[in-house]
């Protein structure tokens, strides 16, 4: 996360940036001298690695127009194109990873965050006289060239052991009188975004050739001043790594008393226990008194009685005018859902809100619309069912133990179940315990919760009269942190 409070980290790192590659986030000193005299040298540089024939001529990168340049730069700074600044532009090797090998290999998978965990980098075949040109230094940029990390750009940190780059990276090599690091920076700016954006074709996927970043133009300042845009670009960000990690360290925190809070709800701490509260146990037998009475009318079906609950299963201990039920024992019925066909046009975008996970959020209390409809035929053709306002509907696949309170009729689809209660249950105290409930979930790539498991699940029960009292109180004191 990097908005919070009134502070968009991101969108400073940005501004940042935009100053630093503009020269208005230093001091241009007149002994810094020229970028035009730091060019010379380079090429100087680039014409003697030429004649020892260790890297190839390249034919001449055309001029830099005017409509290129788009903004004022110092005068002792000079725009160029990235292909003239390097010493090589180079693809890397292309060949498939191995646990085993004569040598680890960098791929773009094993870059994240701008920086290599080197330990697990895995292993390539390729032969001996080939790798010296393959080889990675200090300071080397690696730039993704396909796929959607297309454009990422990693600078090389350090090279604990000899290693290769992958293919699908392109190694980027310059002269001794460039920093890196200003460079590097320049490839998190959003001039090096819009130029890799016109410059990228798009078949099956991205894709950004080492002629498009060789063509990109970037503003040069002396070396002296790149180092200083570099540290003090360094310095700001470290700032706002300071204020996105206490930010973080906040979340948790505040994470932890809402559950703190929560777990002293759910146990009777938060809220006076009184003697004209009665007993819950009086509250269970008017619960299974009117399933008994629902059942003979043929409302509901008669479900296999639930298990007695164990010792073990009461994680804490309650007042005594509480009691420990399942949650099964305490809903009048339970309702699944379905979803219409996809594929059939009369099915959708009716006037019958259709709710799916996607509507129910982590933290939200209640759901007062969804982002698809569907018709009365969707509704009828399908196992859908129209669940009327106010009730409790619990996420069963993927975001397991989520739950809301509908505001208004909604369609559910398969994912969801919606839990009736009678009137002397209070659904946000339910709701309340379902934020800190741990689910035991089946399933390999979609996490599930069987029915049973969810109906199984013990729920400490106060009377009515104080579980409108612990919901107060959490209303009181939650919008606090």
């Amino acid at each position: 996360m990097t908005k919070h409070l009134d502070i968009d980290t991101q969108a400073m790192r940005a501004k940042i940036l935009d100053l630093a590659i503009q020269g208005k986030l230093t001091n241009q000193r007149a002994e810094d001298g020229n970028a035009q005299d730091l060019l010379k040298e380079i090429q100087a540089e680039k014409e003697k690695l030429i004649k020892e024939k260790k890297i190839k001529k390249e034919k001449p990168l055309p001029e830099i127009t005017e409509a290129e340049k788009p903004f004022e730069i110092p005068k002792n700074w000079m725009w160029a194109r990235w292909g003239t600044l390097s010493i090589s532009i180079k693809y890397g090797y292309n060949t498939s990873a191995q646990k085993d090998g004569k040598i680890k290999m960098v791929r773009i998978s094993d870059i994240q965050n701008n920086q290599v965990s080197w330990d697990s980098v895995p292993f390539c075949n390729i032969p001996k006289e080939e790798i010296t040109q393959y080889l990675l230094r200090k300071n080397d940029i690696l730039f993704a060239r396909t796929g959607g990390t297309v454009g990422k750009s990693y600078l090389v940190s350090e090279v604990p052991e000899n290693v290769v780059y992958a293919g699908y990276l392109i190694r980027t090599r310059y002269s001794e009188n460039l920093s890196p690091q200003y460079l590097k920076y320049f490839m998190e700016s959003d001039l090096y975004w819009s130029q890799l954006k016109k410059g990228t074709t798009t078949t099956a996927q991205p894709n950004c050739n080492a002629k498009t970043l060789g063509k990109m133009v970037l503003p040069l300042p002396p070396l002296a001043e790149q180092k200083r845009i570099a540290d003090k670009v360094s310095a700001l960000f470290a700032q706002l790594d300071a204020i996105d990690k206490a930010y973080e360290e906040y979340r948790e925190l505040q994470q932890t008393m809402k559950t703190k809070l929560l777990d002293l709800a759910m146990q009777g701490k938060l809220t006076d226990q009184r003697k004209e509260d009665g007993n819950a146990r009086d509250l269970l037998k008017e619960i299974q008194a009117e399933k008994e009475k629902l059942i003979k009318e043929k409302q509901i079906k008669k479900e296999k009685p639930l298990p007695e609950i164990t010792e073990e299963e009461k994680t804490f201990d309650i007042p005594e005018n509480w009691m420990w039920v399942r949650l099964g024992e305490m809903i009048l019925n339970h309702i699944g859902g379905g979803t219409p066909d996809k594929s059939n046009e009369a099915y959708w975008n009716g006037d019958i809100p259709w709710m799916s996970v996607k509507d129910v959020h982590q933290d939200s209390m209640y759901a007062d619309r969804t982002i698809d409809s569907i018709t009365p035929a969707g509704l009828e053709n399908s196992s859908s069912n129209l669940i009327e306002a106010n009730r409790l509907i619990v996420v069963m696949r993927m975001a397991v133990g989520r739950a809301v309170i509908n505001k208004l009729p909604v369609a559910i689809n398969q994912d969801l179940r919606a839990l009736f209660f009678r009137d002397n249950v209070t659904q946000e105290y339910i709701l309340r315990i379902f934020k800190i409930l741990k689910f035991e979930t089946s399933g390999m790539t979609v996490k599930g919760i069987k029915l049973w498991v969810l109906l199984n699940t013990p729920i400490p029960l106060p009377p009515l009269a104080e579980q409108k009292r612990i919901v107060a109180k959490l209303d009181e004191l939650l919008p606090l942190l």
